[in-house]
């Protein structure tokens, strides 16, 4: 139950113009740090978030400017699952290193709305997913539209509906690439193209994957992959979420992933691939044919 809550807030509508961001961590569901900094945007501020969140250009002078940011975060952040509430705090970190032409932060991304969704999931149907609002129905109290306070917001959610649910951060990870409604979930098969350059492949995917399961399931198929829902000793692709295959040195595999190392070692002909390794062969197969 160890993880960061973040939250960012920006100076214009382009989600890449960050005046301030804040973390807030947790561990075992109690907040036990946090790190702050306002951010030179280097870009101009809208009259329009300066009424909400009260930062402006003088506020911001002398403050770091991204590059100088980015690497903070990444010291604090990388191998870590950072938490936000919806996906627009990671949308903003993305965008601005690519601005910045900079390395993403190499961590778990855990979106707390989609967690909201599930633990509570006729709760908020009417009145929407917002962070205030959520807030406000677990008891929790802040100051709306500061980047530490709103991470810190974020975090005691997860926090809470992890003790409602009765899940670990990991099993949130997994658990928001799910239906809410679990009893309509059907296992992702498809029969791939007999023209496809992989044709007589067998994949079967694993872990929280940067696209939805059903895109990747219907991306192999066009490359000729039958596409199955469990290991079995006709799969011979694993394809595995990049975030899953690098967390925690290995030591934390979904059941598929063992269940494909166990095949291997008695002489099934299994390739474990990266996510981003296997649509790079897919592109490229695509390309050249």
């Amino acid at each position: 139950m160890r993880f960061a809550a973040i939250d960012v807030e920006t100076a214009n509508a382009d989600l890449s113009s960050i005046c301030q961001v804040g973390v807030a961590f947790f561990e075992d569901g109690a907040h036990t740090k946090s790190w702050s900094t306002l951010v030179d945007p280097e870009d101009e501020f809208d009259d329009f978030n300066v009424s909400i969140h009260g930062i402006d250009e003088q506020t911001v002078k002398g403050a770091p400017k991204w590059p100088a940011v980015i690497a903070e975060l990444r010291a604090l952040l990388s191998g870590n699952v950072a938490a936000c509430h919806t996906p627009f705090d990671r949308a903003a970190t993305t965008l601005a290193c690519e601005k910045y032409r900079l390395e993403q932060i190499d961590c778990r991304w855990l979106d707390t709305a989609r967690v909201v969704r599930r633990a509570w999931p006729e709760k908020f149907a009417a009145t929407g997913y917002g962070l205030r609002n959520v807030a406000k129905f677990l008891g929790i109290d802040f100051k709306h539209h500061d980047a530490l306070e709103d991470a810190r917001a974020a975090g005691e959610v997860l926090c809470r509906a992890s003790a409602h649910a009765g899940l670990t951060i990991d099993d949130w990870c997994a658990r928001v690439q799910r239906p809410i409604d679990l009893s309509t979930a059907q296992p992702i098969t498809r029969d791939g193209n007999t023209e496809g350059p992989l044709f007589g492949n067998v994949a079967v995917f694993t872990g929280s994957l940067a696209i939805p399961r059903r895109e990747a399931a219907d991306l192999a198929a066009r490359a000729g992959c039958d596409v199955g829902a469990s290991v079995t000793k006709k799969t011979t692709l694993l394809i595995v979420g990049d975030q899953d295959i690098t967390k925690l040195n290995g030591k934390s595999k979904s059941s598929k992933h063992i269940k494909a190392e166990e095949l291997i070692s008695q002489g099934v002909q299994i390739r474990i691939l990266r996510e981003s390794d296997f649509q790079s062969i897919v592109v490229a197969q695509a390309i050249h044919g």
